[in-house]
């Protein structure tokens, strides 16, 4: 994993020294990935999981009691928790439930936990995991924080909204709430970034649906940076757009892909028959999402990862 550099992005600012960090969801890749970094630096960190293995914590995110002792005098509380979206399997009435109550629930649990605390015992901060699906088709310009997503329509953007308002209860008991709005994240071993990259590989890249539609992306070494950030900053409040400042077209993803991978990108791929495939999913690879970093631009981050060739190249 690439350096962190916190001093730089945010001069004064330190390092999260508090006594203690929980992670919830840590025991997933976006989790993994900040619990290895905190821990790097000396900063204990707690993982709340719903198995029981070494090294985590077992709570029952539906249940608030079952974390309440492990939130008691921790300093900060990172919530990354959520089941996987897709594109498959498809987004029936259970699976739709079940992606809601993995967000949606679990985030109004660890408010409801945090509640239940004095207010001395309460962290000072909450960093809570959330979409940038509310930014789909609003790419006239690159969508910012200040963008009004309440009317974006489908499954995806009515969950992003709800996600957050989950959270936001957390500030009436004095916590400071951040929501990390989160692009799609180029990781080494993610499911997804392979299920993507799967079509190169077998000689058949090419662009998406005519490849104009917008990509909005962060590696995640940038992404355990924003999260470092959150933590460390009180001037970072409400939604934090966690998107590299360069979004391209799908088509440059191809072509980019096709190069890091020594595979053509000249295969093209219509809509209509992802459209039949996937359904409503269909969305995760035809919908545009045009992000603009711009509250972290405001605060002089810089990304290691920039562009999307050399992301992908440290990922693929």
């Amino acid at each position: 994993m690439t350096a962190l550099r916190p001093s730089n992005d945010a001069p004064g600012q330190p390092l999260a020294t508090g006594r203690r960090v929980v992670i919830a969801g840590g025991t997933g890749m976006i989790g993994r990935a900040i619990t290895a970094s905190l821990r790097a630096d000396g900063i204990e960190v707690t993982v709340l999981s719903r198995g029981t293995r070494p090294g985590v914590t077992p709570w029952d995110p539906s249940d608030p009691t079952s974390a309440v002792e492990a939130l008691r005098g921790a300093d900060a509380v990172v919530n990354v928790c959520g089941a996987a979206i897709g594109p498959l399997p498809w987004w029936l009435p259970g699976r739709r439930a079940a992606i809601v109550r993995s967000r949606v629930g679990a985030t109004a649990t660890l408010v409801a936990a945090i509640e239940g605390l004095p207010a001395g015992e309460r962290p000072r901060v909450l960093v809570n995991a959330a979409g940038t699906d509310g930014y789909t088709g609003l790419d006239a310009e690159p969508a910012t924080e200040a963008t009004d997503t309440g009317q974006t329509p489908g499954f995806l953007p009515r969950l992003g909204r709800d996600w957050e308002a989950a959270a936001s209860p957390a500030e009436a008991a004095g916590v400071r709430v951040v929501a990390v709005r989160t692009a799609f994240v180029l990781a080494a071993g993610s499911p997804l970034l392979r299920l993507f990259a799967l079509p190169t590989r077998l000689f058949l890249g090419g662009p998406i649906g005519g490849g104009r539609q917008w990509f909005s992306w962060i590696h995640i070494d940038d992404l355990v940076r924003v999260y470092r950030l959150a933590l460390d900053d009180e001037r970072l409040r409400g939604p934090v757009n966690a998107a590299a400042p360069g979004p391209v077209r799908q088509a440059d993803v191809a072509r980019a892909m096709g190069r890091v991978l020594h595979r053509p990108s000249r295969f093209p791929v219509p809509a209509w028959p992802l459209r039949l495939v996937l359904r409503e999913e269909a969305t995760l690879v035809l919908g545009s999402r045009r992000v603009a970093p711009a509250r972290l631009e405001e605060l002089g981050f810089r990304f290691d990862y920039p562009e999307i060739e050399a992301a992908l190249g440290a990922t693929l």
